[in-house]
This record gives C-alpha cells, sequence and structure tokens, in this order.
C-alpha cells in the first residue's frame, strides 16, 4: 500500500501513538481493576469472540490477545468460522459478537435471542442517531440489544486530478450531475466506472445511492411493513410507485458508464480507478484499501450523489460495520460484557475505526483524518444519511441480481 496518495494522506493525519501503544494502556488499565478483583483465584474462564470480517481478523486476535493477557479471568477464542445460526439453534452461540448488523441479525434481536446491554456505561456513549440505526430493523421492546462499534460511510468516490484538468467542482445537485457527466464525456473520459459483472455492487451503489438520496428510505419501509399484504401498484407506497423516479434517474445515469461495464467485476473497478480510468466510482470506503494496492498516485474524495435540485437533500449511505452483542445463552456473559467494554475503549476503538476508514460511534468519537473519506464528515456530524434500500429485502429474495438485471435492460 505505498503510493504518493498514501504518503499525502499520512503527512496530513495528526500524529498519534501506536496501536501497540494504545492496547498497552488499555491492557495495563484492564489488568489494574481485573486482577484486583479477581485475587488469587486458579484459573481463567474461556469466551468466544465471534468476529469474521475478513480484512480485520488479523486485527481482532491482537486485541484478543491483549485482553487474554490485560486480566486472569477470561481467556479470549477468536472465532471466524462458526455458523452463526445454527450455533444459536444449537443454544451454544458465541458469548460475544462482532460484525455487520443487518436483516439477518435482526431476526436474533427480535426474537430476543440478545441480551440487554443498556446498563453497561458505554451504551449511554453512543451517540443517538447511530444507536437508531440498529432500531431500523426488528427490535425487542425495552432492551438495547446492540452497541454500534463502527459505522462505514458510502458516497462516490472521485478522481480530484481528472475534476481539476477538466475545471470541475464536486455537484451538488442532480442538474450539476449530469453536467458533469456530459463535460467528462465530451473529453472522452468515463464519467461512472460501472462494475455491472457483481451483483452486489450494483444493488450497493446505483441502487441504493439514487434511491436513499430521493426516498426517505426507513420511513418506506415502515409503510410498506404497515400496509402488508395490502401493497399492491396503487398503494400509497410500493416498489412500482416510490421507487419510479430513482430507477428513472439512474436510468439517465446508465448513459454515462463504462461500455464493458456487463463484463467488469470489483476487482477489475478497483484496478480501473487506480489507474486512473474513470472520474467517479459508486463503492464504500472498503474499496480505497483495495485501490491503494496497486501503488499508483491516484488522488481520491468522496461526495454524497445528488439526486435533488437542492444541496440541503444530499445524504450519504452508511451501514453499521460492526456491532457489539451478547447472546442470552452465552457461556460466559460477565467476561462477554468485559470484553465489550474492553473494545469500546476510545483507545481501542477510535484506532481501529481510523485504520478502517469508518467513522466513530461514540458521541466524543474523533474525526476521520483521511482525505479520502473526509469529505463525508460533515454530513455524518449532521446525522445526514441513511441506510441502503437494497439491505432490507431478504437475502431469500434475489433482489441484487434483479437490479442488476434491470439495469443492463435499461442501459440497453
Amino acid at each position: 500500500m505505498v503510493s504518493s496518495s498514501i504518503s499525502r494522506h499520512a503527512r496530513h493525519a495528526p500524529t498519534r501513538p501506536s496501536r501497540r501503544g494504545v492496547l498497552a494502556g488499555a491492557g495495563a488499565a484492564l489488568a489494574t481493576s481485573a486482577l484486583s478483583a479477581c485475587g488469587t483465584g486458579g484459573g481463567s474462564s474461556q469466551l468466544t469472540l465471534y468476529q469474521s470480517k475478513p480484512e480485520a481478523i488479523p486485527y481482532f486476535s491482537q486485541l484478543a490477545g491483549e485482553f487474554s493477557q490485560a486480566q486472569a479471568r477470561f481467556t479470549v477464542q477468536h472465532d471466524i468460522a462458526t455458523n452463526l445460526s445454527a450455533s444459536f439453534v444449537r443454544n451454544s452461540p458465541p458469548d460475544l459478537g462482532c460484525l455487520n448488523y443487518n436483516l439477518e441479525m435482526g431476526r436474533f434481536m427480535e426474537r430476543g435471542a440478545l441480551s440487554d446491554l443498556s446498563d453497561l456505561p458505554v451504551a449511554g456513549q453512543i451517540r443517538e442517531d447511530v444507536a437508531e440505526l440498529a432500531d431500523w430493523y426488528p427490535t425487542y421492546e425495552g432492551r438495547t440489544s446492540v452497541l454500534p462499534y463502527s459505522v462505514t460511510a458510502a458516497s462516490v468516490i472521485y478522481n480530484r486530478r481528472i475534476f481539476d484538468e477538466h475545471g470541475l467542482e464536486v455537484p451538488t445537485t442532480w442538474d450539476e450531475l449530469l453536467a458533469v457527466c456530459e463535460t467528462l464525456q465530451a473529453a472522452d473520459v468515463i464519467p461512472i466506472y460501472a462494475t455491472f459483472l457483481d451483483a452486489w455492487t450494483v444493488a450497493q451503489g446505483l441502487f441504493d445511492y439514487t434511491v436513499g438520496g430521493l426516498v426517505d428510505v426507513r420511513e418506506f419501509y415502515r409503510r410498506m411493513d404497515e400496509l402488508g399484504e395490502d401493497v399492491g401498484p396503487d398503494s400509497e407506497v410500493s416498489f412500482q410507485r416510490t421507487l419510479l423516479e430513482p430507477m428513472q434517474r439512474l436510468g439517465e445515469l446508465l448513459a454515462f458508464v463504462n461500455p464493458d461495464a456487463a463484463n467488469r467485476g470489483y476487482g477489475d473497478g478497483n484496478t480501473a480507478i487506480a489507474q486512473g480510468k474513470g472520474a467517479m466510482y459508486f463503492q464504500g470506503p472498503w474499496a480505497l484499501g483495495e485501490i491503494a494496492k496497486a501503488g499508483t498516485d491516484v488522488e481520491l474524495g468522496t461526495f454524497p450523489l445528488p439526486m435533488t435540485d437542492d444541496p440541503a437533500d444530499l445524504k450519504v449511505r452508511v451501514n453499521i460495520d460492526l456491532s457489539l452483542w451478547v447472546p442470552e445463552a452465552a457461556s460466559s456473559p460477565e467476561g462477554a460484557r468485559e470484553l465489550a467494554q474492553f473494545l469500546m475503549r476510545p483507545e481501542v476503538q477510535d484506532p481501529y475505526n481510523a485504520e478502517f476508514l469508518a467513522f466513530g460511534t461514540r458521541t466524543d468519537a474523533p474525526p476521520v483524518t483521511d482525505d479520502r473519506i473526509a469529505e463525508m464528515q460533515r454530513y455524518y456530524d449532521e446525522g445526514r444519511f441513511y441506510m441502503g434500500a437494497s439491505q432490507f429485502i431478504p437475502r431469500s429474495i434475489p433482489a441484487e441480481n434483479y437490479i442488476q438485471s434491470g439495469s443492463s435492460h435499461l442501459r440497453v
């Protein structure tokens, strides 16, 4: 990940202690309280941390080791392979979960399978609007079942140099966006690099951005749920009626994507953007790390996709990238709660979010410092965000494939 753009980010980032240093400090503080509590008792109890985000596995393995060494009561086993649904069915779930919070996890919360964490001090430190994101999915009344740990914000990734070379400003309205695309296309520059070969990239990008920029996603699904079986083409809300305008505008944007989009996948898109072959890319921060691996000097930034002619409507797409939860059937709930509090310490949580280009969830979380995502900070601070519409459709419905197919047909 060595490139001049990465070096530039490093130069502009404030100096901060190393991760090992802050973890050592956290561990020392934890050891002081834990060892005084456990006295001379022999042995330690084993607890399981389930965390399977691929790129973060080594990171959390080290955290698990730090926690285990910092006190004598609990030893952490880092589990990355358990079938989560099966473990709940067998009544042997992990003690602490740390993973993406989505519709599938909402099933466990709705049925009361996750314990109440509202009494933990860290629960009161979560931003209210971020805590509410967990409530977008079915909840269990009266419980704080999930502690948001990390929020990723996704928007349009753009090439700063290409914009500068063509005298372009970041668009803040729909008309400005179309003008930018037309200017780039006239200059033989691909305005939007698309990767339709991988269905998920179309769903989380073009679909979610266009819908989220025009529709109140949470209210849309709330009304759909309220209407239940009465939802139809003539209903007050429906996919046919409510999403018609976003899909029409999505169709307009398809005129500006690369001609070979249908044959290009996620990896192709990352490589193309690293090589400056496209001006804009509808992807999240997870792509930035992959783009950086190419070692080019590409300079990237981010901005919310404008879908109306009022800049006040600009929002970014977010999701709870990682959340903490403790099952009711945890074999070591005390240890799980203590580990959760350790992970939520600012000196532990903040370096994680900085390294993985995510936004903090506490009210006192520091702002991001990486230039590539810094332009989204004000939208996050002001609560101008939404969760992607594609994330509320059960996996049993192949919505991503429908969106992929529909986009291909609209482009034709």
